[in-house]
């Protein structure tokens, strides 16, 4: 046992270390699905940043210089001219503007290595069209919420609430549209003009839920490998342990008939032996005495070899019955009157049973059934006990008035091996094997049998039959 629970304990321990690893590996790849999504939303970002300057480009494009002076003010000296745009030694993005007057502006742009040429050429040419842009036609963050859903929309990203916001290098909101969310949201920072210092702050429901949808497939399947491993292992284990106890139990079992199968072979042995060594025909007390004595032992012997062989027709599953006529008051008279003449203790025996009750049934079967409870009836009794079997064609009782059994013992009394404690009292022998035979002989018949019973007041027995018999 002690190196079945070091195994169980190394099993366990093993299926902890993987659930932690698969854990372990779960969360790496929630951070890596998460860092790839969150690149995902920063190009959209990026790309609704190019359809909003689009949209206010489009608002614009029919007006003259001095439509725009006119509206907003001679600022917009620094809308006309000629931009360039090219890319120095570094990599970086040079945008050389020659305004009206004759002055030349330059102005360069560092952009990440990492982007393709195509990437950071569309950033140059954004943040120049920004420069150019903003001073005249504020940033529209209404658009900006519509066309970013669009283009998250367009990466199967669908968060249910996007606010957009332009704040300068300070953190201060420039504009921001009317929406009121008191919700936790997940934050972008995206910088759209280098030169003014303004970013777009995007306020967003969280990825969590859209990254655990793309994990579900592997949540579901790594939680059932585990959820599999724990009840196969504990099955595994409940299985082990109850055959173990059933081995404990199997054990003692044999150990205890063994002793109770020598005891009245030896007993019969000496009281025959007395008979054939003495010389006894002159003292008929002592022979009737030895008799006795052998008659009783034999008894015993055969009522033990009786349940050895009833618990072991009892594991033959593939048992056929042999199902007959029974005329149930002298089928049960025949078994009381048996008990009554080989009684060591005063007891009554009344059958009240109706002449022309008829059941089919396995004799041999049903009789062990009945002595069972016969038997039962007269060990746990006091110095004289009175029984009464009554039955019709529905049912069949046995009842007495012996010492009753505890109520909490009763949902154990059919289980195998099962005797109902004492304490340290041993007054009566017995093996816990009797009730389960019945119990199972019962259920392979197609009846049912319970028990109700009072401590000090007796039992009763009750058999019913199948509807159909």
């Amino acid at each position: 046992m002690k190196r079945f629970k070091t195994i169980s304990t190394a099993f366990i321990v093993v299926i902890l270390a993987i659930f932690a690893c698969n854990v372990y590996y779960l969360v790496s790849l929630y951070n890596s699905i998460r860092a790839d999504v969150e690149r995902e939303v920063m190009t959209a970002i990026a790309d609704a940043d190019l359809d909003e300057l689009w949209i206010r480009a489009e608002r614009v494009k029919a007006g003259t210089r001095e439509d725009l002076e006119k509206k907003f003010g001679s600022s917009s000296e620094e809308y006309h001219g000629e931009t360039s745009v090219a890319q120095d030694s570094n990599g970086n993005m040079v945008a050389t503007t020659r305004h009206l007057d004759g002055t030349v502006e330059t102005q360069g742009y560092m952009v990440s290595g990492q982007s393709s040429f195509t990437n950071r050429f569309i950033n140059a040419v954004c943040q120049q069209f920004h420069g150019i842009m903003d001073p005249y036609v504020a940033a529209d963050v209404s658009v900006m919420d519509s066309v970013l859903a669009k283009r998250l929309n367009d990466r199967y990203i669908y968060p249910k609430i996007i606010k957009s916001e332009v704040v300068d290098s300070t953190g201060r909101i420039i504009t921001a549209n009317s929406k009121n969310i008191n919700a936790r949201l997940d934050e972008f920072s995206y910088c759209f003009n280098n030169n003014s210092g303004y970013s777009y702050r995007i306020y967003m429901t969280p990825l969590t839920r859209h990254i655990l949808s793309q994990m579900i497939g592997i949540i579901i399947t790594v939680s059932l490998l585990m959820l599999a491993f724990a009840m196969a292992f504990w099955y595994l284990f409940h299985t082990v342990s109850r055959l173990r106890t059933i081995e404990e139990m199997k054990d003692d079992f044999v150990s205890n008939m063994t002793h109770e199968l020598k005891t009245p072979i030896a007993i019969a042995y000496s009281a025959n032996d007395a008979l054939l060594n003495y010389d006894t025909t002159n003292d008929p007390d002592k022979k009737t005495k030895y008799l006795t004595i052998a008659n009783k032992q034999l008894k015993r012997l055969g009522e033990l070899v009786e349940n050895i062989l009833a618990m072991s027709m009892e594991r033959r599953k593939t048992m056929k019955l042999k199902p007959e006529e029974i005329r149930l008051s002298e089928f049960a008279e025949e078994i009381a009157a048996a008990h009554r003449m080989r009684a060591d203790k005063d007891i009554t025996i009344n059958v009240d049973i109706a002449e022309r009750t008829i059941i089919e049934a396995d004799r041999a079967h049903l009789a062990n059934v009945l002595n069972n409870l016969i038997d039962n009836a007269i060990k746990y009794s006091g110095d004289s006990v009175k029984i009464t079997i009554t039955g019709d064609g529905n049912v069949l009782s046995v009842s007495d008035d012996g010492i009753g059994i505890p109520s909490k013992a009763i949902p154990y009394l059919f289980n195998k091996f099962y005797r109902v404690p004492r304490g340290n009292l041993q007054d009566v022998r017995g093996y816990g094997i009797g009730l389960y035979y019945v119990k199972s002989i019962l259920d392979k018949m197609g009846w049912t049998i319970n028990v109700v019973s009072k401590e000090g007041e007796g039992s009763v027995f009750t058999i019913k039959f199948s509807e159909d018999e």
